[in-house]
């Protein structure tokens, strides 16, 4: 339409209607005369406007699915995320607690053979270092370290010091084949010496061929002259096999070791020998034998064999 005096009258004509009208509708409330007018606009523009709706809405709700999406997966990555802290937080909390575990045993230990003792931790095994039984430890000269020292832990005898460098040393582990350690049967005098059989028990050779030994019975340390390289009365093991005597001068035992060597973490160098032999005093307390449940049974005759074991009267 062109911009003329009449159509600009028109224009204000229209809008004048419009304004009647709606102030007309807003009097009348619900008996207003153009709700019928306003139904059939309805009837007739309805269907287009759901149509419209129904083309518009699944953009909408996939616009706000993606956000909520988002929204969730950052929730959920959080979550995941505090998840992994609080699986590592646990984790490290049950490594620390089976730490102080081992070092609260070896604590004891010492404190019973009244040992002088480096805490040391276990940084590297002997596959490195060749095909022997060893381990490297993260103390070293720096710390008071020398060659030919024993090492414990909360169970018992480990190994000795072979070789020291300024910050680390290694310890050839009891279990190796070439080593060897000095026994003594627990509650004797009976004496022995223990080579290390690998993943095998350690294998005791005792000096008497008729000793009197029994599964079950203990050893220890016998100890070193100047205390190297092992000191006195550090638990060994239990004896698990007892070879028949053969007539010789020398008696063979199967011993297995307290110490697992293939769960080493917290161990303990000793640095200062005890000022006496502690004997048997640090060996763990023996356990209580478990008594074995009896069943007595009682069996009561029957009433057929009480008239029949009866002495019949004489006619």
């Amino acid at each position: 339409m062109r911009d003329t005096r009449e159509s600009r009258l028109l224009l204000v004509l229209l809008v004048a209607i419009a304004f009647a009208l709606i102030t007309v509708d807003i009097r009348g409330g619900e008996d207003s005369p153009v709700d019928g007018a306003r139904r059939g606009a309805a009837t007739v523009f309805g269907p287009i406007e759901n149509g419209v709706s129904a083309a518009v809405d699944p953009v909408g709700n996939a616009v706000s699915a993606i956000r909520d999406s988002g929204e969730r997966h950052d929730r959920l990555a959080g979550l995941e995320k505090e998840n992994a802290a609080l699986k590592a937080k646990l984790g490290s909390d049950d490594r620390n607690r089976s730490r102080l575990t081992q070092l609260d045993k070896m604590l004891k230990i010492a404190g019973e053979g009244q040992y002088g003792i480096k805490g040391a931790e276990v940084i590297a095994i002997g596959a490195a270092q060749g095909f022997s039984w060893t381990i490297t430890i993260d103390v070293g000269a720096n710390d008071g370290i020398k060659r030919d020292m024993t090492v414990l832990n909360g169970d018992g005898l480990v190994g000795r010091v072979t070789t020291v460098g300024p910050d680390t040393a290694t310890v050839l582990l009891a279990n190796d084949p070439d080593f060897t350690v000095g026994t003594r049967m627990e509650a004797g005098d009976e004496l022995g010496f223990a080579s290390g059989q690998g993943d095998r028990p350690l294998r005791v050779e005792l000096l008497n061929g008729k000793a009197e030994i029994k599964k079950g019975d203990r050893l220890v340390t016998f100890g070193s002259e100047a205390d190297k390289p092992f000191v006195p009365g550090v638990p060994v093991g239990v004896v698990s096999r007892v070879d028949p005597a053969g007539g010789g001068l020398t008696r063979i035992l199967n011993v297995t070791p307290y110490v697992s060597f293939t769960k080493l973490d917290i161990v303990g160098v000793v640095v200062a020998a005890p000022k006496k032999d502690p004997r048997d005093t640090v060996l763990p307390a023996k356990p209580e034998p478990t008594p074995t449940p009896t069943v007595t049974v009682t069996v009561t005759p029957s009433a057929d064999a009480q008239v029949d074991g009866q002495t019949q009267p004489e006619q």
